[in-house]
């Protein structure tokens, strides 16, 4: 019976701690892993060369990748335009999927972590941020923002 209590119960605080959990390992993981990654490309020096996944070319579609996965990733841990950043997030890693799915014919194993963290991205977009966030402080009367 506890264990049913327990389930069902609200836990207030429970939730914004989770949201927060998810937001910084989310923004970490990503930064760490790719934005780090594309700063440094960014700063080097030498000349952009990027796969050119949905026809853009390929110096746009590196910065639109270093936005989402370096910017919207600081963002993301800091709580600040957090459904936004996750937004852009999840559409970055939609056309990752796309790429990796259909024009690399990439497999499971290649696609299972993609789209983990896409649906990392989207939970955190449909959910918001928490209380414990940026968002929360600056727009907690205007939920159109947060």
């Amino acid at each position: 019976m506890k264990l049913v209590n327990y389930l069902t119960k609200d836990y207030g605080k429970g939730n914004d701690y989770g949201l927060l959990i998810l937001r910084i390992v989310a923004g970490l993981v990503i930064f760490y892993g790719h934005g780090i990654e594309k700063i440094q490309m960014l700063f080097s020096g030498q000349e952009i060369q990027f796969l050119d996944p949905i026809g853009i070319g390929g110096t746009t579609s590196f910065f639109l990748a270093f936005f989402a996965e370096a910017i919207c990733a600081i963002l993301l841990i800091v709580g600040l335009f957090t459904r936004w950043s996750a937004l852009i997030l999840s559409i970055n890693f939609l056309v990752i999927l796309f790429f990796h799915g259909f024009v690399a014919k990439d497999g499971f194993q290649v696609l299972e972590a993609r789209f983990l963290y896409m649906m990392g991205y989207v939970v955190i977009m449909l959910l918001g941020p928490g209380k414990i966030s940026v968002d929360y402080l600056l727009f907690k009367n205007k939920n159109a923002i947060g």
